[in-house]
């Protein structure tokens, strides 16, 4: 288990709560991820946002392969969603991203969600805590 990286996990695990808990569900995600970087920026980590991951395919470098709303000291990655509810589609996306980043942990965070902790998801690419 990466202690540093739990600790990562939980600080944006806090502001992301705290920021749901101040301006509620229902607006834009480039609202919440506006506010979310400020958080955790002022919390003194190195944030990095609309981060544009090339993708190699067949020998091709693809610069806009895809982009991630935020990550946090180039170790975990955080998806913000702002939807009533998860698709499969959610995991599966931070899933990819993971495996192309070669990450080991992402967060997704869903805005839109009544609460937080309905709104909240980890996954893993070949990590494992205790």
């Amino acid at each position: 288990m990466d202690d540093a990286l739990e600790d990562l996990a939980r600080v944006a695990v806090d502001c992301g709560y705290k920021l749901h808990a101040a301006l509620g569900p229902g607006l834009l995600e480039s609202v919440y991820e506006a506010c979310l970087f400020q958080s955790l920026s002022r919390r003194g980590l190195q944030v990095e946002r609309q981060k544009a991951v090339p993708i190699l395919f067949e020998g091709i470098a693809l610069d806009e392969g895809f982009r991630i709303d935020l990550l946090v000291e180039r170790r975990l990655l955080l998806e913000l969603k702002s939807t009533e509810s998860f698709v499969p589609v959610h995991g599966k996306q931070v899933l990819t991203y993971l495996r192309l980043m070669e990450l080991p942990l992402g967060l997704l965070m869903n805005f839109g969600a009544g609460t937080f902790k309905d709104g909240i998801r980890r996954i893993a690419n070949n990590y494992y805590r205790n």
